[in-house]
Parts: C-alpha cells; structure tokens; sequence
C-alpha cells in the first residue's frame, strides 16, 4: 500500500481509484454458488416454513396463477419469458416518473406511430439517437422519454371478489385518461422495464429503484420502516398477537407482494388488499382455470392431468398447500374479530386470511430461488491458471477464438467492475461477500477447476475490492463520479447516463413514508448522529476502510474532498464501541468524521452522494433472451447497449456516475461487436432458453394488446363494455423435459 499513498501525497488519490479499475475483477461461473441464507425461515426452534418442497410448490402456483390479478394478470404475466416480457404490443409508457410534463404524453415513434396498443418494431430502437452512434456530443437526430414495459391491468377501484369462482375481481373500472385509444380503455403499463427473476434471488434489493426492502416484515416491501407491518402469530387457542417478521435476504418476497397490492397498474385494482386475495384464492383449487403438464418439475405430483391428457388446476387447494407448507402458528388460530374486516363490508377476516401476504411472499420466494441458470457455456467451461475460461467445452474453433476476445474486452474495458461476481452484478452484496470471505475447503465455479472462497475468488490480488465489494457486504460504497468528484454511493446501483436524471430518480426516490430509499443517503444520516434517519439494518455497520475512494483519511497530508485529522476524524466503529479495522487494505482509511465535522461539511463535496437516476446493476445472465434493455427498455439489440457504452451514455450530467471511463470507442467496431456479443451469449443457459427444469411451468394467457392498433381499438371487454378487447398469447404447459421450440431474443421472429 505504499505506492498508493505515495501517490495520495502527491494529490493523485482519484487518480490512483481510476487506474485501479482500469481492468475489473474476473468475471465468475455460478455453480455451486449458495443463495444468501435467511436465518428463522427453515431452522430454528419454531421455523415458519416446516416443509420446504411444500412451500415451493405452492409458490410455483401462486406465480403462475392469473386468479392472482384482478383482471387474469399472475405474476408470470411479465415474467414469463426468460424471467422477463417479450412481449411487444401495448408495452410502453410514456415515462410517468419523470418530473417533466412530457412524462405524460406519448411520444410518436420512428415506425410512425406510438403510445397506447402500439407494437413495437426494430425501427423504434433505440429511443435516443445521435448522428453519429459512437459520440454522445453528436447531434440528437431522435429523443423519447416514453418507456418500453409491461402491460398490467386495466386498474379500477376494487368492490369485492368471489371465494369459489370466476377469475376476476369486482372493480369499478373506467377508461384511463393516459391509457387509451380514441377514449377506448387500454391495459396500463408499468413506468419502467420489466428485469428478470431468474437469479434475482442473488440480489440485496430488488426492483429497479431497490424498494424491495432486504428484509421481509411479513406484510409490504418496507422492511423495518412499515410500522403497521407484520403477522399475526397463535399464542394459545384463544389468543393471538400482532408480530413483525425480520427475515434478512428475503428482497425476493419483498418484491413478491408488492405488484398484487401496492399499486393498481400491474396486477390489482386500487384499494384490494391482502386479506382480500386471500379470502379469493384459499378455498379455491390452485391454478384453478390453468393446465398443468404432468411432468411439471414441482407440480407435476399434483397434477390432475396425466399422459397427454392435460387437466386444468392441482389436486391441492392453496389452503391445504399453506397448512402442509407453514408452522400452524401463523394459520391454525380459529378465531377471528382480531383481524379486520373488509372496508366494503363482509365477514371478519380469518388468521389464514390475514397473513396471506407472508405465505404468499415467502413461498413465492423460496420457489424463484430454484431459478438459478448456472448452466451456461460460460459456467461450465474450465479455467486456466489465470482464471480466463477455455472454453475447452465448445467445439467450435472459430467460435472459441471469438469467445476469448469478447471475455478480453469485456475485462479489459471495465464491464466487470459493475458486473461483478458470479451472479455479474454488484447488486448482489450478500452472494458477493460470502465468496470473498476465506472459507476452508469452501469452493464454487466449474467441477474441473473450483475457485477457492476468499479475497481473490474473483481475481488476483484482491481486484473485487477495488470495486467496492469486500467479505463484509457493505450496501455503501464511496466511489468517482462525474468530474472526479468522490460521492457516497448504494452499492450496486449506477447512473450511466441511460435516461435523463429528470426522467426517473431511480434509487434517490422516496418510500410510501416520505423516506429516502437510498443507503449512502441514510449512511449521511448516520455521520451526522441522527439515528432517526438510519432506517435499514445494516447502515451503522458500514465500514468505511473497505471505500474504494476513501472517505477519511487519518495522515496529515493535503487531499482534497476527504476527511483528514485537522477536520476531526474518529476511528470507525468506536461509536458502537466496536472496531472496524479488521482486514482493512489500509488502517489510515478506517476513519469517519466526528458528528462535528460532518455536520460543518454537510452540504461540501466530502459529504456529497451521488444517487439520482441510478439504477441497480442487473444481471447479464441470460441478457441474449431478456431486451428490451435498460431501466427505461429503449434499446432492443446488445449491439445498441454496445454502442451506447461506446459513447459512454446518452445524458452526460453532474449525477453521472464514472464508470465508462476506460471503455474504449472502439468497442463498437464490428469484430467487437461480434466478439462482446458471442461472449454474452455465452451467458444463456440452454434450460432457460428451452425452458426446461427449473425453468418450466403452467399454462399461462397473457393479454398481448388489444383488437386493433394504435389508432383504433375494439371496444367490448368482458371487463366494461368501455374497454378495449384483449388480444391473447397463450404459452403451453411446459414439462420438465422443457419446450421444443426455443424462446427468442426480443423482436427476433419465432423459429
């Protein structure tokens, strides 16, 4: 570490940050990578779940199930291809987060047209153009802020629902004002694209904007900061109680309940809450109106069908799933008065009824954790003694000489500096930090040359650490932005220049409380000494030595933007009276400012975050199958995300992050493309494109558009004569054995 501070006294700390990441970690294969554990959930004295095959089965039909919606809309409606939507009429938005008017309006699209129950073409990608692709100071010959999603429900206020029959809720439901053609109600799309759930059980936070709460309270996405929150809990047989779940790395069930209920554009109709599906789907048979294949990887045991005769629904209602799958605690409580009633009227609510939302959330979860594609060429392939893939495992030569180049420049232009580790992304802190933390005998990656767990699982010389990702799993980060300024930062979400910072905030947003979702914003709070604003678990543990771009620095020396001794610095940790130098690179960096010192810089340079329009880091596992790309969907080819990398982003603004620094231009050039792009197909695990085990499922009908275009639309749903008629896309039941036909690339014309 000399020859780093040697270059620190010479003012070239940002400097030395930069060149450190010049060329990123190596990229990792996934097999045998454990997901993050959740203690309580399986172990312990009294776990909530007793049988785990259980629990994913009915979490299997739960995310497949369109009873789930309020208009036939399950979860698996916008993640039914490769863990996203492919699907390309009626999907865009025209961008609602953002804090412009134009947010409001559709944009009219290259092919001629646009807006409500328009289908995409390849000519409307990508959404910000310039005259020259490879120069983001070009001229913009083409600018959109809509948004390329996915279509969701028709909304509606929510009057009531049917215990037994009929897959639709009762909603007073009425043209939007946004979405519709010439006044004929269209399905409304979500404000940004859909990313997929295949590997997300790897990631900390999970949607775009990581609102998705790392800990699952039992009851909403918030984690800690719902108040209400929680389940209700059997005490004995004439008492219950009111009780708040902390199960950390359960990001996944977060995110589960959260479309069904907390909003009324993807799922649900307004005011329908959880007790509410509940009370719909308990007494009913699960995937009641949906065929099952009867070699279903999980529910193929439950399966009325058999042979070729394909039967709707299980032998299994979701009730009896719940009371095989769940501790009696949380269903067996015989009472009720305790648990609220409906607002619109109607009998009290059960205990079982109450708490759907945990048996939804956490079985949804622990089935999307089977979803690991850890099958790629990519994982399966051997390594040399630098870690580089020989893709000794792929016939073709010419195709290996191609996959070697696109693994060099995906390395050598920093690509891996985001997307890091195993799961190829920063966002997944937990996963992360348990491989770099030394285990003996602990290994993962390919059989033929397993990695051993610790600080160089992802490189030499413990090159993950320049990333921000250490053994501690810190959801902090302080790193460069733009103009070399260091800025605190969320670990695993980025602003990369994709959209305008006024179209969406991203990760600088609020929750439904007023509150910041961001880390490095709470992590601001807590220099400060105000504990009120630390509302996620790990902030007061962030450990500022493992700062790529130190934060404090405790030598007498001029650096500029970082906390020194003539400031008022104080070892870190001794707040909590515990150290946090325990495997610091450097103990001169193991340093805060006292609350004094943060409080006299609390609007300087040193105490600055650089948060808006960042985004998480997604995986590029499977990234042939999943486009559109980006938050924002406006790119439809890995070609266009090449090139925009190339020009290093569309928007160029303070809130940039520095990350595409030492990309070159020429990664654009054609062979490149060709070699970048054979690499990360390289990411596609063939069960993922033929949708085999774990990756089959039910029958699914999704509603792709309506009868008409984007100038007329049919009027005449079933919903309200009103609103426009579905047009549908019906996916076959799918077998473990998997499908025939493959799933396509978005836009790409069927085999």
């Amino acid at each position: 570490m000399r020859a780093i501070f040697r270059i620190v006294l010479t003012g070239g700390l940002i400097v030395a940050a930069l060149s450190a990441r010049a060329a990123g970690p190596v990229p990792v294969s996934l097999r045998n990578v454990p997901t993050p554990p959740v203690p309580g959930l399986l172990d312990g004295d009294s776990p909530i779940v007793v049988d785990k095959a259980a629990a994913i089965a009915l979490g299997k039909a739960l995310f497949w199930d369109q009873n789930v919606g309020s208009d036939g809309q399950a979860c698996a409606s916008c993640h039914f291809s490769a863990g996203a939507d492919g699907r390309i009429k009626n999907q865009i938005n025209p961008g609602q987060n953002s804090r412009q008017p134009t947010g409001q309006t559709f944009d009219t699209l290259p092919s001629g047209t646009g807006g409500p129950n328009h289908t995409l073409r390849a000519e409307d990608f990508p959404l910000h153009r310039f005259s020259d692709p490879f120069n983001n100071a070009s001229q913009v010959i083409y600018n959109s802020d809509d948004v390329v999603s996915s279509a969701g429900t028709f909304g509606g206020q929510f009057n009531g629902t049917s215990q037994f029959s009929g897959a639709n809720d009762q909603c007073a439901r009425r043209p939007d004002e946004v979405f519709n053609v010439g006044h004929v109600g269209t399905r409304r799309v979500e404000p940004r694209n859909t990313p997929t759930v295949i590997n997300a059980v790897f990631n900390h936070r999970n949607f775009w904007d990581g609102r998705a709460n790392n800990v699952f309270n039992g009851s909403s996405p918030w984690g800690p900061r719902d108040p209400d929150a929680g389940v209700w809990v059997k005490l004995n047989a004439k008492a219950v109680v009111k009780r708040r779940l902390n199960l950390i790395n359960s990001a996944l069930a977060s995110q589960a309940v959260t479309p069904p209920v907390f909003n009324d554009v993807e799922m649900g109709c307004k005011g329908r809450g959880w007790p509410d599906i509940g009370r719909k789907l308990l007494s009913r048979q699960a995937l009641q109106h949906q065929l099952v294949h009867p070699q279903d990887s999980v529910l193929g045991g439950l399966s009325f069908s058999a042979g070729s005769d394909f039967k709707q629904g299980l032998k299994a209602t979701y009730k009896s799933l719940i009371t095989q799958a769940f501790n009696s605690q949380y269903w067996a409580y015989s009472g009720t008065g305790k648990f609220g009633a409906p607002a619109i009227g109607g009998a009290a609510y059960n205990q079982m009824e109450a708490n759907f939302s945990m048996f939804f959330g956490l079985a949804v979860q622990l089935y999307e954790a089977t979803l690991v594609s850890d099958q790629s060429p990519f994982d399966l392939s051997p390594l040399d003694a630098n870690m580089v893939p020989t893709w000794s495992n792929v016939a073709d030569a010419d195709r290996v000489a191609s996959l070697k180049r696109g693994f060099n420049l995906f390395v050598n232009n920093n690509c891996s500096s985001c997307h890091t580790g195993p799961a190829l992304s920063l966002a997944a802190v937990a996963a992360n930090a348990a491989l770099l933390n030394p285990t003996p005998g602990a290994v993962f990656g390919p059989p033929a040359t397993p990695i051993a767990y610790g600080p160089n699982a992802f490189g030499p010389a413990n090159i993950a650490a320049a990333t921000g990702a250490t053994r501690f799993g810190s959801p902090v980060t302080r790193d460069v932005a733009n103009a070399g300024l260091p800025r605190l930062m969320d670990l695993g979400f980025s602003n990369i220049g994709a959209s305008s910072p006024d179209a969406d905030p991203g990760v600088s947003g609020a929750d439904a409380f007023g509150q910041p979702l961001s880390y490095a914003d709470q992590y601001v709070e807590y220099l400060l000494g105000n504990g009120a604003g630390v509302l996620d678990l790990p902030i007061d543990k962030v450990r500022a030595c493992d700062f790529p771009t130190p934060l404090a620095v405790n030598l007498n020396v001029p650096i500029a933007n970082v906390f020194l001794p003539s400031d008022g610095l104080q070892a870190d940790g001794s707040r909590e009276g515990v150290p946090r130098t325990a495997n610091c690179t450097n103990p001169n960096k193991a340093y805060i400012p006292t609350v004094a010192a943060a409080q006299a810089n609390r609007n300087g340079v040193k105490m600055s975050i650089a948060t808006t329009a960042a985004f998480k880091v997604p995986t590029l596992r499977n990234v042939e199958l999943t486009g559109p790309y980006m938050h924002d969907g406006g790119m439809a080819t890995l070609a266009q995300v090449i090139e925009f990398y190339a020009r290093h982003g569309n928007f160029v603004s303070d809130a940039l992050h520095s990350l595409m620094g030492p990309i070159s231009p020429g990664i654009a050039n054609p062979q490149n493309i060709v070699d970048l792009t054979a690499f990360l197909n390289a990411l596609t695990d063939e069960r993922v494109r033929y949708q085999k085990s774990p990756f089959d499922h039910p029958q699914l009908t999704v509603a792709h558009g309506h009868v008409g275009n984007d100038l007329q639309a049919e009027s005449g749903n079933v919903l309200d004569a009103d609103l426009a008629r579905d047009e549908l896309l019906v996916l076959p039941a799918v077998g473990a054995a998997g499908a025939d036909t493959p799933i396509t690339p978005f836009l790409a014309p069927a085999p």
